[in-house]
């Protein structure tokens, strides 16, 4: 379910984990502006966008999202980590051109990112979901 990144903020590499409540991660929009969003929203915080981190591809197209008035982004990252069934961490290189698909979700002021998820397409996989990474 992608629970940790890895991304160069133009000095070094940083590491950041959803639990953490400041966790922002780094979005490339259309027009090719880069902005560092906050990462989803935890029960602890304010606001009136969903809980959680994540998007499933299959709500976004169902129009689960149309009312926080959705906005596809590009998340440009080294690493994601993600937890196999059993909970163990393992952490996956993006290859050059590739990038994880992002939402970018809206209410008044309010704006914070989610990663769009997919169910693995192998049967055999060892995780519920993955990041929907595309290239090109």
């Amino acid at each position: 379910m992608c629970g940790g990144v890895i991304y160069y903020n133009g000095e070094y590499e940083k590491r950041v984990f959803f639990p953490e409540m400041t966790a922002c991660i780094p979005v490339k929009s259309k027009q090719g502006h880069h902005l560092l969003l906050p990462w989803g929203r935890r029960r602890a915080q304010d606001g009136k966008l969903p809980m959680g981190g994540w998007a499933r591809l299959d709500s976004i197209y169902a129009g689960r999202w149309d009312r926080w008035f959705p906005v596809p982004v590009k998340l440009p990252l080294l690493q994601f980590m993600e937890k196999d069934l059993e909970g163990n961490s393992h952490w996956h290189s993006l290859t050059k051109g590739q990038w994880i698909q992002g939402l970018v979700a809206k209410e008044g002021y309010e704006q914070r990112l989610y990663v769009v998820t997919i169910e693995p397409e192998q049967s055999d996989a060892i995780y519920q979901r993955w990041p929907r990474i595309l290239s090109g």
